[in-house]
Parts: structure tokens; sequence; C-alpha cells
């Protein structure tokens, strides 16, 4: 049992793509003072366990809901969870326009969509989706929540990880998780077009 807990949180800890925040979080809070930013750390930690847990808890009935099968949307997910990994792979550093207070990117656009871009939306509600049964449900949920936390822990300390790291080792290991989160992706694709091939 622990290691199918490993092995989820492992997996939804690279998805959540937690160098990348790291970076794009820097970047957005640069004008913070320290206890600001590790305010905010929290607030985007409670944001992203909320919305990820709903995505992951009720993707099944938003696929019912649009007529969408598991499997093509394991296609589509794949596909766009694996651009995200081109994007942090190729040293993507494209961020988002705060648009408006400093308070106010807790959520938008550091939840949504820097921590749950489309490619992590796609392949939480694809993950969600395979889950059967309230034991395997209530594992990957803590799996999920604490995946979370622990990027939650990587915001809190990110000044003291840019000092121990500095922007190139922040980089690198942004780099090293698009390998990982580009074959998750990469698994997720042709298990969509495995089924729909053999369906």
């Amino acid at each position: 049992m622990f290691a199918i807990f490993f092995q989820t949180y492992l997996k939804l800890f690279f998805i959540l793509t937690p160098f990348f925040a790291i970076s794009a979080f820097l970047s957005l809070t640069q004008e913070m003072s320290p206890s600001e930013r590790r305010t905010t750390a929290v607030k985007v930690t409670l944001s992203v366990i909320v919305s990820s847990l709903v995505l992951y808890l009720y993707g099944r009935y938003i696929f019912e809901l649009f007529g969408i099968t598991l499997d093509a949307f394991r296609i589509g997910a794949g596909s766009v969870l694996f651009l995200s990994a081109l994007n942090m792979v190729g040293g993507g550093t494209k961020m988002y326009e705060t648009g408006g207070d400093q308070n106010d990117i807790a959520v938008v656009p550091l939840a949504i969509p820097i921590i749950c871009g489309p490619g992590t939306i796609g392949a939480l509600l694809v993950l969600g989706s395979s889950v059967e049964g309230f034991a395997h449900q209530a594992l990957a949920c803590a799996a999920l929540v604490s995946a979370v936390v622990t990027v939650g822990i990587l915001l809190f300390i990110s000044s003291s990880l840019k000092r121990l790291l500095g922007r190139r080792g922040l980089n690198i290991m942004s780099r090293l998780t698009g390998l990982f989160v580009a074959s998750i992706a990469a698994q997720i694709f042709f298990t969509g077009v495995r089924n729909f091939m053999m369906g």
C-alpha cells in the first residue's frame, strides 16, 4: 500500500512542475517582503489543494457531462502535458502578468494556470478517473495533498532555495522536471491510443 502511495505521490509531484513553479513564484513575488512571500506561498498551496482535489475527484463527471471518453481525454491531456514539458525542457521562462495588485496573484496566476495549467489539469482528470474504490481513492487523495503540500513547502522556502541553487540551478532542476513530465505525458498519451485502437 505504501509503494502505491509513494508512486502516486511522485507522479503527482512532478505533474505539478515544482521547480518551474518556484521560478515563476520568485519572479512574481520579487517585490514582496519575506513575510508577504510566505503568506502568498500558503495561499497558493491552499488554492492548489482545493482546485486539484475537485478536478481529481469529480473529473469523471465532467467526462460524462460532455460525453468525452477517458481515452480521448488521455490523448488530448497527454499531448498538452507533453507541450508543457517541452517548454520546461527548453527553458521556457514566459511568466504571466499579474494584471493588478500583487496580493491577488496567489490564486491567479500562481495556482492557476502556472501550477495547475492545462497539462496538469488534464493529467489530474485522467488519473482521478482511473482510480476505483473508496480505499484507493482515499490513498490517491492523500498522495495528491502530500504532493501539493511538498510543492507549497518549496515555495515557502523558495528564497533559501534560490540562494542555495542560484538561478541557473533552478533552471536545471526545471528542465529535469520537464523530462519526467514528458515521460508521464507520453505514458498517458500512448495508454489512450492503445485503448482506443483496441476498443
